[in-house]
């Protein structure tokens, strides 16, 4: 009996995907897939939208999918061109045969290391989040461009309250916006062609509703504010002079009406104003909606006679005068005159203060590196030896790295700070007497005791009598010209200039 042969079976049929090349690139896929899920699932989940998570979400996890999809397709490539070139030949294809412990073994071991990477994966892309909206990522790490703005947010008043609780947006527009900011942001920063000084984000803030009032609302803060300003005149003698006020900040009954300087943002109206300028300093046009009748009031100072444009009109909250509430940058003066009142300045020294605002504010300082030695060469010059030279020197150093940053061109000369008066418009960019009516009506310009009261001013024993009524602001140079504001005079540098 002859045995009938039997047909040789075909060849399994082999795909190209069937390499290292493509597993590895299916193995990076689906870690970058399972990523890519959990941070959509966080995104959707989260009240507070944050445009780190963002890109994160949409930019980056993607593109690791997209690289191993791309290992995927470069290993069939290759396999299949091998394949050409080497008709016949020992392909690097690799198979499982469950027959094999050692296939199994390694099987094993496959799966428990992708569940491993697959959990390592969902826990480093929720800790690169919450890294990416740490204070330390936004003023050290990806921002050190931002290095100014962080180092006047950490003594600042809200140095406990992250960057991202006021600077990212809220609701669908405020999200993808601040996602696109943050790309062009990164994009700026890689390439060094950001801004120098950085721009003020007034316009793309959220609202103060949705930051402020969180913690703070005009209700809360009920009555006036004591306030105690200490100065010094730039005199030879260093002469101290000292203000203290009431702020008149509401009338101080739960319940009422807001007045005071909290009326701007009361609920019976709505004030809204365009400003001819990016810093929003040169007002021009302001209307006033009451909320009870319905009526409107609209004023223009005397150049402005045409119509401002929809998108420029700003509704106004607690940042158009707090625009400074995380980064200030002091005046020189200022913290002049705090040193000198802490006594880490030598008020010894004849005319320390306008000596050491100008040693500060020299022009030939370019860089931070060099602003020490050009500090202590100024004040050695003007005072050589004298009692009390070094301690000053090192303070007025230490002022100098603290607030001025001439690398970055950040300091108060870039950044006005809207509360007062003294060195910026503040309040008299509206109360100016300039503004008014079609009918005539004018914003009523701002006198000393309009939004304080003044308690008692001037130096030794004048401070020690208290005037409830309020007194007369006796200006400590002498008389000036009522038409001028207090900015025209008061830079921020040495006064008179």
């Amino acid at each position: 009996m002859t045995d009938t042969p039997q047909p040789t079976p075909a060849p399994k049929r082999v795909t190209n995907f069937n390499n290292w090349i493509s597993a590895a690139g299916g193995v990076l896929a689906v870690g970058a897939l399972f990523s890519f899920a959990l941070l959509v699932a966080m995104d959707f989940t989260q009240e507070d939208k944050n445009p780190y998570l963002g890109i994160l979400t949409y930019l980056v996890a993607p593109m690791f999918l997209i690289a191993g999809l791309s290992f995927v397709f470069l290993g069939w490539w290759q396999q299949r061109r091998h394949r050409r070139l080497h008709a016949g030949g020992k392909a690097s294809f690799w198979a499982i045969d469950w027959d094999n412990s050692v296939h199994r073994r390694r099987i094993v071991v496959f799966v428990a290391g992708g569940a491993v990477f697959l959990l390592l994966s969902a826990f480093g892309s929720y800790q690169t989040y919450h890294y990416a909206e740490s204070n330390v990522f936004c003023g050290q790490v990806c921002h050190s461009a931002m290095n100014a703005e962080f180092q006047t947010y950490q003594r600042g008043a809200h140095a406990r309250v992250a960057c991202v609780e006021c600077h990212v947006g809220s609701g669908a527009k405020a999200f993808v916006e601040a996602k696109l900011n943050g790309t062009r942001q990164l994009y700026g920063f890689i390439f060094d062609n950001y801004n120098r000084p950085i721009p003020t984000p007034v316009h793309n803030l959220r609202p103060a509703q949705e930051t402020c009032e969180k913690c703070h609302w005009p209700e809360k803060f009920l009555g006036n504010l004591d306030m105690n300003w200490e100065h010094y005149l730039s005199d030879r003698k260093n002469t101290p002079y000292a203000v203290r006020m009431l702020m008149r900040v509401n009338n101080g009954r739960p319940g009422s009406p807001l007045n005071g300087i909290h009326w701007h943002v009361s609920k019976d109206q709505v004030v809204e104003y365009y400003a001819i300028d990016e810093k929003l300093q040169d007002i021009v046009w302001m209307r006033v909606l009451n909320k009870q009748d319905g009526s409107a009031k609209i004023f223009r100072n005397e150049e402005f006679k045409g119509e401002p444009p929809a998108n420029r009109i700003r509704v106004m909250d607690c940042i158009d005068c707090h625009n400074r509430p995380a980064h200030v940058f002091p005046p020189a003066n200022d913290s002049v005159e705090r040193a000198m009142a802490l006594g880490k300045i030598s008020t010894e020294l004849p005319n320390i203060k306008r000596h050491a605002v100008a040693a500060m504010t020299q022009e030939s300082i370019k860089t931070g590196a060099e602003a020490p030695g050009k500090i202590a060469e100024y004040l050695k010059g003007r005072y050589k030896d004298a009692p009390g030279l070094t301690e000053t020197i090192a303070e007025v150093q230490r002022i100098y790295a603290a607030t001025m940053f001439p690398e970055r061109k950040a300091d108060w000369r870039q950044y006005p700070n809207n509360i007062g008066h003294k060195d910026w418009p503040g309040c008299f960019r509206c109360h100016d007497d300039k503004h008014s009516t079609a009918s005539g009506e004018k914003v009523r310009a701002s006198d000393c005791t309009s939004c304080h009261i003044i308690l008692s001013q001037g130096k030794g024993a004048e401070l020690a009598t208290l005037s409830a009524s309020g007194l007369e602001f006796k200006h400590p140079a002498g008389d000036y010209d009522a038409e001028l504001r207090c900015a025209d005079c008061h830079n921020g540098g040495i006064q008179g200039k």
